[in-house]
Parts: structure tokens; sequence; C-alpha cells
């Protein structure tokens, strides 16, 4: 039974490995999540997971869909060089990929193998912040977790593979990096975990609109204890983060539509 509205699209479920489907049904649920959560930009921008057990492979939104729409089966597997790996029949509709998604999730994915998902999203805080000179203020505890975070001056859309060197220097090891003039990146060694990273970046830019929006002197913490606070959110310091949450988020996802895990 078809239902308006929604593509029908063949599952892609008996033409990839299990560790690929799971992956598939996980990076669906991030693209609904970060819908659901308020950041998403209609149908641009692009979140990825590496395929497990195929290196350089990794799976990317169809450049067309809306996030709220994304499946586990619509998802297109490229690989470092651009090549459709795999796809599903979309139709006349034929969709391919976003040439600037690949460009960075391609460069990040083969820096750094550490990485299992990457998140870039125009939210409207994210891009508020990265246009300030100041950037992201450690106003809030939220946003003492990103004391460290990198910042990449903006080169236009990024279309040109000679930008993904200068995009990783600004990345380096860390787990975030405001794209200055456009918005925001972070990787994640599991998708939960970057969705939590992205969460908690998305709430220090919020709050650090809205309390500048006050027109009052913003209270500055002391740096010893800006730097203690920023170490107890390393990964050497705590649980990896996105463990606790991302079965919770799940189920709320399938309270509301399960559409994501086909």
């Amino acid at each position: 039974m078809t239902r308006p509205g929604v593509l029908q699209i063949p599952s892609m479920k008996g033409r990839c490995s299990d560790a690929e489907w799971q992956a598939r049904v996980d990076l669906a649920a991030c693209y609904r999540l970060v819908d659901l959560y308020g950041m998403s930009d209609m149908m641009a921008n692009h979140i990825s997971s590496h395929v497990p057990g195929e290196k350089g492979a990794f799976l990317i939104n169809p450049y067309g869909m809306m996030y709220e729409e994304i499946t586990a089966s619509c998802l297109i597997k490229v690989d470092q060089d651009g090549n459709i790996l795999s796809k599903p029949d979309f139709g006349e509709l034929d969709y391919g990929i976003n040439k600037a998604g690949y460009v960075i999730h391609s460069a990040v994915h083969a820096a750094r193998p550490d990485v299992a998902c990457v998140i870039h999203t125009h939210s409207w805080a994210s891009m508020a912040v990265s246009s300030l000179e100041c950037g992201l203020l450690p106003l809030t505890q939220t946003a003492m977790r990103f004391l460290k975070i990198g910042y990449h001056d903006y080169q236009g859309v990024v279309l040109n593979t000679e930008e993904q060197a200068s995009l990783l220097a600004d990345l380096g090891d860390g787990e975030a990096v405001i794209f200055r003039n456009h918005g925001a990146l972070v990787v994640g060694r599991s998708v939960g975990e970057a969705f939590n990273w992205m969460h908690r970046l998305e709430l220090a830019c919020r709050a650090q609109i809205g309390a500048m929006s006050c027109n009052s002197p913003l209270k500055a913490v002391p740096q010893h204890i800006l730097e203690e606070t920023w170490n107890n959110y390393q990964p050497g310091t705590r649980r990896p983060y996105g463990l606790m949450e991302w079965p919770a988020l799940l189920r709320k996802l399938d309270r509301m539509d399960p559409g994501f895990r086909d």
C-alpha cells in the first residue's frame, strides 16, 4: 500500500551486508533527528557514515530528498573517488550525490580512519556564530566542551578538492570545526556520537546568540576552570558519547515514524 508523499524505493536490505544495513539504519535515523531538532536545510547539507568492513566506502544522502524522508534504502554508497558503488532505483528521479558533500566527506573519511560519521549543517545558529569574529565563546558549560574547536576560513562553495587539505588541517584530530561564514561540521566514532556532538554544538550556538542578544555584559569564566571543564569532556576522561541516548533516540523515532528503517 502506497502512502501519499512517500517515495516508493526498493529495499536495499538484501543487497548489502548486515553491518552495512545497520549503518544505513543508524544514518537514516541521524538524518531524521537532525531535521527533528531543527538543524536541517531542506535537501542541502549532508551526513555520511563509513561502511563497516569496506575500506574507503561511505554512505551519503541522495541529493534531492528532504532529511525528514531519508530511509535506510535510499542512501547512496560511494568510494573515495566519488564513484557510486550502489544505490536503489529512484526511477525517473535518478538521484545522485551533492558534489560539495563528496568533497568534504571523502576527505574526512580518508584522513580519519577513527571517524565513522561526519555531520555538516547550515543551521541558523551555527551560521550566525560562524559569522562572528569572536567565534564560539565558552559562555556555558555546554560551550566549554568546544573550548578548542577548530575554525575553517570561507573559500567559497566547497567544490574544489584543493580545499580538502586546509579543511583537514583545521579539523585536526578534534571532533568539531566551525566553517567561517558557512556552518559547522562534527565527526564521531559512531553515528550516535556524532549526533551528540552536533546537538551540543547547536545548543552552545543558540545559547550564545540568546545571551548576546540581551545587550548585557557577558559573564566570563576563569581560564583554569574552562580548561578543567573541557578536560572533563575528553574521550580519555569519560565514556564515549552517544552510547546512552542513541537507543532512546531510535525508540523516539520508532514512536513517531519507523519508516526510516525501510
